[in-house]
């Protein structure tokens, strides 16, 4: 399978997380702050990035993030970005994957925390390319 990065301040989620992604076959990687996180994707390349927004050094971590890895090198250019943020119960922004921006947020899908881990590991197959899992129920 995949070679997840993912990229989140609360440990307990990305856990979480982790073990779902895992349980459907994906290596998976966590980086708690974004400088870590570019450090590792220098080392290994992933296939897909799971990206929180905001950290402790920065409310607009996650953002700047993504832009710096689409805007530094061709290397990361065609990595799916999977942005997760609890930025709208934080602050009233509103931010969706409607905001969606190759300048602004260079990311190709968007969830709000509190994030159902069925839906994300359904996200990331997508993003991947996955052919969807048939349900076994009759």
């Amino acid at each position: 399978m995949a070679y997840l990065l993912i990229v989140e301040d609360d440990q307990d989620f990305a856990t979480a997380a982790a073990m779902v992604l895992r349980s459907a076959g994906h290596e998976v990687h966590i980086e708690t702050d974004t400088t870590a996180a570019t450090r590792s994707m220098e080392d290994r390349c992933p296939d897909l990035v799971i990206l929180d927004v905001m950290f402790p050094e920065s409310a607009s971590a996650g953002f700047e993030m993504a832009r710096a890895v689409r805007r530094d090198t061709d290397r990361f250019k065609d990595v799916p970005i999977l942005m997760l943020t609890a930025v709208n119960t934080q602050f009233p922004l509103g931010f969706s994957a409607y905001n969606i921006d190759d300048d602004w947020m260079p990311v190709q899908d968007f969830l709000e925390k509190p994030v159902d881990l069925g839906i994300l590991s359904q996200r990331v197959a997508a993003l991947l390319g996955e052919p969807r899992q048939q349900s076994t129920e009759a």
